[in-house]
């Protein structure tokens, strides 16, 4: 029996209106962020969405939050409609989930130390009796791998690792069912980032964290992520398993970035540029596969007509008409070591 998702994602479009027309008799154009993404994710997973810049990733994340309204489609977070703008689904949504920001520092108020931040959502959400908040601080931060003496400290004092702890901690303040991380480890330098991810998979093993990471590191996605969705212009071009979308990628843009991993041994040659030209205008997406323009495999009926029907086999989805094993074989970087060391 499949286990039921705590979050489900039915053809969810988001789009902004683009500079000029409008008022004066001109058409109105719109920017479609995020195209038509169908997903579903279980408890306790961690779903990786990995993509170019400007691909829509983190516009997606923010819509599942309900801090980007939607235009069309349909969320459903834990058997509850949270895409139609109700007040009630929405005030659970705020209840039940987190997030984790980019920049850890500009994330947490200057002016206010770290005991105080993590006070402030504990009243807010009433998730302790009044006058527990210092010992459940001190809980979190020593979660999250903090010293609770932190607490009397604010930002400017901690270290860009230790801010985006404090982060963290603040997300987990909330007792949330789900967590989506935006690129949370892309302002830490490489040491801190495995030490941020290694705190994920910890607290996925202890208190069954689900979490949404966004990244365009895909070494990163591969070592926390249990599957793994490619985003390409506002879509979902592949999606499945870590390992089958790595050893096996079945479009050839998830190809070309897989290819794109630095090697770690120092003998091996940098790799080459595997993609073609820069992403298309989305608003002005060309006919037929978005990714044609770039793609080496394209054909003919690529250019021109709809998208792509995806395909789905063995919990493995792809958007191309390349059948499985059509892809040149790449050598794949070694799984990123765990990464061990002082807090900081």
């Amino acid at each position: 029996m499949t286990a039921r998702p705590i979050l489900e994602v039915d053809d969810l479009v988001v789009r902004f209106a683009a500079p000029g027309g409008g008022p004066l008799g001109l058409e109105r154009r719109y920017l479609q962020a995020v195209n038509g993404v169908s997903l579903r994710v279980e408890a306790g997973e961690t779903l990786g969405i990995v993509g170019e810049s400007g691909s829509g990733k983190s516009t997606l994340g923010r819509a599942l939050l309900g801090l980007e309204a939607s235009h069309s489609g349909h969320v459903t977070f834990d058997d509850i409609s949270v895409s139609d703008g109700r007040r009630d689904a929405l005030a659970r949504l705020r209840r039940e989930t987190a997030m984790v920001f980019q920049d850890p520092a500009s994330a947490l108020n200057p002016k206010m130390t770290v005991g105080a931040t993590l006070s402030e959502v504990l009243r807010v959400h009433r998730k302790v009796p009044r006058g527990a908040e210092a010992a459940r601080v001190a809980e979190l931060l020593s979660l999250v791998g903090l010293d609770p003496a932190l607490a009397s400290r604010r930002p400017a004092a901690l270290s860009g690792g230790q801010c985006q702890r404090v982060g963290i901690a603040r997300a987990l303040a909330v007792e949330p069912k789900l967590v989506i991380a935006d690129e949370c480890v892309a302002a830490l330098d490489v040491s801190i980032q495995g030490q941020i991810i290694n705190l994920f998979l910890d607290l996925k093993e202890e208190i069954g964290l689900t979490l949404i990471f966004i990244a365009h590191d895909l070494a990163i996605v591969r070592r926390l992520s249990d599957r793994v969705a490619v985003m390409y212009l506002g879509r979902i071009v592949e999606e499945g398993p870590t390992e089958a979308v790595f050893s096996a990628p079945r479009h050839p843009y998830t190809a070309a970035l897989i290819a794109a991993i630095p090697e770690i041994d120092p003998d091996r040659a940098l790799p080459a540029a595997p993609i073609a030209g820069e992403p298309p205008s989305p608003l002005a997406l060309p006919p037929g596969c978005a990714f044609h323009p770039r793609c080496a495999y394209a054909q003919d009926v690529c250019r021109t007509g709809p998208p792509p029907v995806p395909n789905r086999a063995d919990g493995h989805g792809w958007a191309c008409i390349l059948p499985p094993g059509s892809l040149s074989p790449s050598p794949l970087p070694p799984r990123l070591p765990a990464l061990t060391g002082d807090f900081a």
